[in-house]
């Protein structure tokens, strides 16, 4: 049993045996640069159009005044609020994972495993970017447009695309660094 220090505002703190230190911290990480500071702006764009649109659509039905194509608005925005939700989540090493393997292992060969799941995800995102960017040259020239609003997809494409090579380059970064993968 260890003795636990009345803190001076008169609350117990455990001792730093007692602490779970492999948990996530409840601070969220910030991600720092020109990448992490353009994808801020392009997802609260994304969030702040999908919230008005929506929105004005349902004012509009209680009003008489409906808003054509509020899905298609909608949607278009998520595209690019996940896209850049996604990088960010990358840039923070915020992917979800499980460690009830790992954590038994050395941390060398946890280390080591960590940059073979890097590079799997890299080769993952590399293979969206590779699709999409396949369908987008297919149909660049198709005029692809939603129906209501004829917005065109290509951009949404691409966007999307740059987005996903983006997101395998920092997992890339991630698994190929000569500190074992983390950043300070």
């Amino acid at each position: 049993m260890t003795e636990r220090k009345a803190s001076p505002s008169g609350q117990d703190h455990p001792s730093p045996e007692d602490t779970m230190a492999d948990l996530v911290s409840d601070v969220p990480a910030q991600a720092h640069g020109p990448l992490a500071r353009i994808a801020y702006l392009l997802g609260g764009f994304g969030l702040l159009g999908a919230t008005a649109a929506d929105t004005l659509a349902v004012a509009g039905r209680h009003t008489g005044l409906h808003l054509l194509g509020s899905i298609e608005l909608v949607q278009a925005m998520v595209v690019i609020l996940a896209s850049s939700a996604m990088l960010i989540v990358t840039i923070v090493h915020g992917h979800a994972s499980v460690h009830m393997l790992t954590e038994r292992l050395r941390a060398v060969t946890a280390a080591r495993l960590a940059r073979i799941a890097a590079l799997l995800s890299a080769f993952v995102f590399l293979v969206f970017a590779a699709g999409s960017a396949w369908i987008g040259a297919e149909l660049w020239n198709g005029h692809e447009q939603t129906e209501l609003l004829h917005i065109p997809l290509r951009w949404l494409r691409l966007l999307w695309t740059v987005f996903a090579v983006l997101i395998a380059w920092r997992f890339l970064r991630y698994a190929l660094r000569a500190d074992g993968g983390h950043e300070a």
